[in-house]
């Protein structure tokens, strides 16, 4: 069975012309600046959206900030960005303006690309201003889309035209019996190093498979006839002074390698401890449901005693209580310690993610775990659940029927994932519980 690859999409302009106020209209909420989710800070510029059907990642060039430099270097750099990494770009402008010198420099860096652009003009906010977009035509990207960011009007014809031009690509993924898998972590962990010991090479790359972003290579190996898929092995290897003065284009390619994984393995710095940055990718690796590993290198650099491996697990436990289901291995790419124990953690994790629990056997762990512990009144009502069901995998997902949604509270759906746990495993997969009330 053939999976769907999503296409990504990037907003590019010069500063001024409401990137982030058109991202936040497109994602349908106000993520764009920060959210706390188990004391993880995030800076959203990447965030997965849909229209038409097709699902899609939308990246506010925008956030992506690269330091001290010149206005005319921010702008080129998130334009290079957006070539590198986008399937589709919008091309941003300000109807107010008019076109500006700096509009016109966009448009010539983003005229290298082959990719399809599509023009909008923002802050068309009534039908009387729409002779303004004329001007526009002289970028040479065709028909300028008007639209208003603050009253959300002309998105509709706007991502109708984006979404033409997913028509033109191949989305499909390679057969779902191939496990995928990234690497994530800061630089310095030690992440190239430790996919040429999992590849037995000396070298990133094996195989270039043409996928729909131009630039991700991904590598593939077969251990005792299961195929497994390295993800984005060249986002490791991006060199050149745009990509190294920017920590949030590390953190962007890392989300983008995260999406089209199964199973993620957080790469710690032994001699480092964890960093703000592991706890960051590491949240957002959670929140879209994929199964984790973390994957302590550099080991073999430590002075250890009989407390040094528990000290660092207490740590990890502590920092990443969200992960609390995710195993952790010590390894070192070096010396190869443990790291052929890596694919069969891999393979285990990924069963666990799409792993699905019979009807009859699901609702006999529910029903013996309320016998055993029976939810808390609230304001003299009790919750009462019903019956449970399976319905998804990849993360598993259970709805739970139940007299009264709101009566739900954190603490019992956190003791009833726990029951499945024990019950069924799911070692390194998170687990997804919806309540809704029977109808």
């Amino acid at each position: 069975m053939k999976q769907m690859k999503k296409p990504t999409v990037a907003i590019v302009g010069r500063p001024n012309v409401g990137k982030s106020t058109i991202f936040n209209r497109i994602v349908g909420e106000r993520i764009s600046i920060v959210e706390d989710v188990s004391g993880v800070t995030r800076d959203r510029i990447y965030s997965p959206a849909d229209w038409l059907n097709y699902e899609f990642n939308l990246i506010d060039t925008g956030g992506i900030d690269i330091g001290d430099e010149p206005l005319l270097e921010q702008i080129r750099a998130q334009a290079e960005i957006a070539i590198d990494e986008a399937d589709v770009i919008i091309f941003l402008t300000n109807g107010r303006d008019g076109v500006t010198d700096a509009d016109e420099q966009v448009a010539r860096m983003l005229y290298k690309t082959k990719k399809p652009i599509v023009l909008a003009v923002n802050k068309v906010d009534n039908p009387e201003m729409k002779e303004m977009i004329y001007d526009f035509y002289s970028l040479g990207f065709g028909e300028p889309y008007p639209i208003s960011g603050s009253h959300g009007l002309g998105l509709g014809d706007l991502l109708d035209a984006v979404a033409e031009s997913f028509k033109e690509m191949d989305l499909e993924e390679e057969d779902e019996d191939t496990i995928r898998f990234c690497l994530i972590g800061r630089p310095n962990v030690g992440k190239s190093s430790l996919v040429n010991a999992l590849l037995g090479e000396d070298r990133v790359i094996v195989s270039d498979i043409a996928g729909t972003t131009t630039d991700a290579i991904d590598s593939v190996k077969e251990v005792d006839g299961q195929l497994f898929k390295i993800i984005d092995t060249a986002g490791m290897r991006k060199k050149g002074k745009v990509y190294e003065n920017m920590e949030k284009y590390s953190v962007l390619r890392a989300l983008k390698a995260i999406d089209r994984s199964d199973v993620v393995l957080i790469v710690l710095n032994a001699e480092e401890g964890i960093r703000e940055q592991d706890k960051r990718v590491a949240g957002y690796a959670e929140e879209a449901g994929k199964g984790v590993l973390f994957v302590v290198n550099k080991w073999d650099t430590l002075e250890k005693d009989d407390k040094t491996m528990n000290k660092f697990i207490d740590d990890i436990r502590d920092q990443f209580r969200f992960l609390d289901y995710a195993p952790i291995l010590f390894v070192s790419a070096k010396t190869k310690q443990r790291v052929h124990t890596l694919f069969s953690n891999i393979q285990m994790i990924s069963e666990n993610h799409a792993l699905r629990i019979q009807s009859s056997v699901l609702n006999e762990v529910i029903e013996d775990a309320v016998a055993r512990n029976p939810a808390p009144a609230d304001k003299g009502k009790r919750l009462r659940i019903y019956y449970a069901t399976q319905v998804a995998v990849k993360p598993p997902t259970f709805v739970v029927f139940v007299n009264e949604p709101s009566l739900m509270h954190f603490s019992y759906e956190r003791f009833l994932q726990n029951r499945l746990r024990e019950a069924f495993g799911f070692e390194g997969t998170p687990i997804r519980l919806i309540t809704r009330a029977r109808s």
